[in-house]
């Protein structure tokens, strides 16, 4: 067990977190950026190398502050320049130190897709996503399986794609990876940390997509990725692409980081 971690971090302090935010007005923003939603799925497949999407995040409840709050945009560009074929931008404001701000500064200067990336639990977050640029939204399947969202998974999603939001449907059990098969979502992410014990094993993603394949979605490996062997096991295992943040996040140099995970086939 992370030495970080402490029962308040648990799924529902986290979905607590969401809505103590939206109650502060965190997700507020006078910001308005109209776009047809640049489609995840097509950066995948289109990609030539390791399809990544490279997470804007500083800091987590595993490892606490990751790196100083310097001029977000500019990570993300070094990113995008480096290989990334999108990006994943922390917007929840505690525990992650993110903010819809974030976003929105660097949807003015990146032309890839950007993953809001938050414990979403209300259409009020799935809103100031869509006012700030995003082109996808994370749902958290066992938030919704706990009820602690003000909606079922279904509904939101169905309301976030008739907001011209892609959805990005995260897993971590077997019954949670099955469910989401069955329902044919378009992009299922595997997370190899457990968010109730902050614990990871990258075998998760092998153990899932071995035991019950991958139907037709596009599966990312998401934590646990720090270099390049990493991506060779999860691309032979069957992973299509990878969510990598605090190891990216963490070094001095993000663009070599980057290109070397880009690089590994």
């Amino acid at each position: 067990m992370s030495k970080f971690f402490r029962p308040e971090h648990s799924l529902k302090r986290l979905a607590d977190n969401s809505f103590k935010a939206i109650e502060e007005g965190a997700y507020e923003t006078n910001h308005s950026f109209s776009h047809d939603a640049l489609s995840l799925k097509k950066a995948i497949l289109s990609c030539p190398h390791s399809p990544l999407i490279t997470e804007v995040k500083f800091s987590s409840p595993s490892v606490g502050k990751i790196r100083s709050k310097v001029f977000p945009p500019e990570i993300a560009e070094t990113m995008a320049k480096s290989g990334a074929s999108a990006l994943s931008v922390l917007t929840q404001p505690y525990l992650f130190e993110g903010s819809i701000e974030y976003l929105a500064n660097i949807r003015k200067r990146i032309n890839i897709p950007i993953l809001m990336k938050d414990i979403i639990v209300s259409r009020i977050q799935v809103d100031a996503g869509k006012r700030v640029g995003a082109d996808c939204i994370l749902l958290i399947k066992n938030v919704f399986d706990q009820n602690l969202a003000e909606e079922n998974m279904e509904s939101l999603t169905a309301y976030a794609i008739k907001r011209d939001l892609h959805v990005l449907v995260e897993v971590h059990t077997e019954p949670e990876y099955e469910d989401a098969l069955k329902s044919r979502y378009e992009l299922i992410g595997i997370n190899n940390r457990d968010l109730e014990t902050l614990q990871v094993d990258i075998t998760n993603t092998e153990k899932l997509i071995s035991r019950h394949g991958k139907g037709k979605s596009i599966i990312i490996a998401e934590s646990g990725i720090s270099k390049a062997s990493d991506i060779q096991y999860l691309r032979k295992v069957g992973a299509d692409a990878f969510l990598v943040g605090t190891s990216i996040m963490a070094t001095e140099d993000i663009a070599s980081k980057v290109k070397e995970l880009y690089g590994a086939l």
